[in-house]
Formats: structure tokens, C-alpha cells, sequence
């Protein structure tokens, strides 16, 4: 029998675990945390990440009373790019996607995720050791744990930045999107843009740089490139495991869906916009615009606890 809290929370009894019921209430905690998660987390993310870039820490510690300042000394260089606060902050921010996708996948859809998440290990590996085919790079941010120069929670990063867009250009194409001829390079070309945002960002955070720099904010155009190669082969990867049938069925019945791209325009839209990048910022705003297009722009205009 179930101890009395588990029954309280509602959880399922152990050996009672049922998948759909985990994907219900996986559904429903995003549902009702629409605002925090697809706003509040990516602006206070933008915050931490440009306070951790420019050095705002310190000073805001030793503008305290002595006596506190002293208690808190060691609160800036532990908030400073703490590779566990960016990795949980973007394991939140994906809920979103998780819990949409997450009733599609079945075992072919897994066999093509798992041979997806082996490429994006293999090539960001090839690409820290080689340069090839971003161009040469380093990490100087930890984004979380870290093996081989590769962040091992690649997939959490990797994986959005081609499925998001692979499920825009899904709703912006309608029927078009049936022929893989308009497919592929559309989705290819969303997924240079979305880089074309995220990349002058992080370069300016210092997440990462490149040797030598680059023409586009401190980004060389093989790095763009490179992702023509990746892009290539995450659609044809999400062709072959994913119903297309069943995936555009899931999207219209599912409004949070799309939201994890809803807090990419805002964390990097204001990211690339305290740094003065605004050719990023223009490119976020027509991903913005393509999300109120297709409806997905919708998060509450207040959290739920203000009501």
C-alpha cells in the first residue's frame, strides 16, 4: 500500500507508474506554470547570465552593510555562470517541449532521438578537437558537466534548437510541408537563423569563442555552415521517427508547445540587445512574429498567483 503522502500528492503508488497518466500531469504542471516557466525563468536567466558577463555581483554584495557583504563574500563567485543553475534553468525552460513531444515518442522515434543525440556528441566532439565543422572553438563557460570538452547534457541544447524549429516551419508551411523538396531546406534555413541568434549571444556572454573571431559579432561563417550539415540531419532524422500526421495533431491540441521557443526570443532577444547585437535582435523579433502567427505567442499576460 502507498504511504499516505504519495495518495495526498497524487502521485502513482510504486510498481503503479502508468505512462499516460505521467504525461497528464506532465501536461498540466506546464499548463499552469505557462508564465513562469516561458517568462519568468528565461528573464531572470537573461539577468544572471548578463550579471555573471559584466562582473554585477561583487558590487551589488559590497554595496550591502559590511557586516552582511562579509557573510555573503562567496555569494559571486558562486552564482557567477554556475553551470548547475544554467543547466537547471534550461531543463525548465524545455518542459515545455518535453511534455509536447513526449506522447509521440515511441520506439522508432526513440531509435532516431538516440541516433540524433550520438551525432550532436560525436560532431560537437569533432568540432572542439578538430574545428571542423563550426570552426575551431572553446568552451569558456561550463554548461554543466563537462567530459572531453563536451557538455554532457548536450541533447538538452541541441535538440530544441532544430525540433523547435522544425515544428514552426511545420505550422507556418501548412501543406507545403508535406513535400520534403520545401521540408528540408526551410527548416535548414530556421535553424541557421535561430543560430544566427543564439551564437553573437553566447559569443558575447563568453560561453564560447572562436579563434580567431568571426564577421557576424565575433561568429565565422563556417559555423553557420556547420549547421546546415547538423540540420540536414536532425530533419531527417525527425522525417524518419516521427509521424508527421500524428505530430500536427499533437500540436494543434497542445498551445504550450512552442513555448520553449517563446523563451529563446526572450532570454537571447535581451541578451544580444544589452550587448548591442541588434541584427540578432531583428532576426528574434521575426521569430517572434512567426510564433504570433501561428498562435503560439500566447503565454498568460500575468502569473497564475496574480489573479
Amino acid at each position: 500500500m502507498a504511504p499516505d503522502w504519495v495518495e495526498r500528492a497524487g502521485l502513482p503508488a510504486p510498481g503503479a507508474l502508468d505512462r499516460d497518466r505521467v504525461e497528464a500531469r506532465l501536461d498540466d504542471l506546464v499548463r499552469t506554470n505557462r508564465f513562469t516557466i516561458a517568462v519568468v525563468f528565461p528573464v531572470t536567466g537573461a539577468v544572471l547570465l548578463l550579471a555573471s558577463a559584466l562582473g554585477w555581483f561583487a558590487p551589488a554584495v559590497e554595496a550591502l552593510p559590511p557586516a552582511l557583504a562579509n557573510q555573503l563574500s562567496w555569494l559571486p563567485d558562486a552564482l557567477a555562470f554556475n553551470p548547475w543553475l544554467v543547466l537547471v534553468g534550461v531543463v525548465v525552460m524545455r518542459l515545455p517541449l518535453v511534455a509536447g513531444v513526449a506522447p509521440l515518442v515511441d520506439r522508432r522515434a526513440t531509435a532516431a532521438l538516440l541516433a540524433l543525440a550520438a551525432y550532436a556528441y560525436g560532431i560537437e566532439f569533432v568540432g572542439v578537437t578538430t574545428g571542423w565543422p563550426y570552426g575551431a572553438f572553446e568552451y569558456g563557460v561550463a554548461l554543466g558537466p563537462m567530459a572531453g570538452g563536451v557538455p554532457l547534457a548536450l541533447p538538452v541544447f541541441f535538440f530544441p534548437l532544430v525540433l523547435n524549429s522544425y515544428l514552426l516551419c511545420l505550422l507556418l508551411l501548412g501543406d507545403l510541408a508535406r513535400s520534403p523538396w520545401v521540408r528540408l531546406p526551410v527548416v535548414v534555413a530556421t535553424v541557421v537563423g535561430i543560430d544566427l541568434v543564439l551564437d553573437p549571444g553566447a559569443v558575447a556572454l563568453g560561453f564560447w569563442a572562436y579563434n580567431g573571431g568571426g564577421p557576424f559579432y565575433g561568429v565565422p561563417w563556417s559555423n553557420y555552415a556547420g549547421w546546415v550539415l547538423s540540420a540536414t540531419v536532425a530533419v531527417g532524422a525527425f522525417d524518419w521517427g516521427l509521424d508527421r500526421e500524428a505530430l500536427l495533431a499533437r500540436l494543434d491540441a497542445c498551445p504550450f508547445m512552442l513555448d520553449d521557443m517563446v523563451s529563446f526570443v526572450i532570454l537571447w532577444g535581451g541578451v544580444n540587445a544589452a550587448f548591442g547585437n541588434w541584427l540578432p535582435v531583428a532576426l528574434a523579433s521575426v521569430f517572434a512574429a512567426g510564433l504570433v502567427a501561428t498562435d503560439r505567442f500566447d503565454v498568460p499576460t500575468r502569473p497564475r498567483w496574480a489573479t
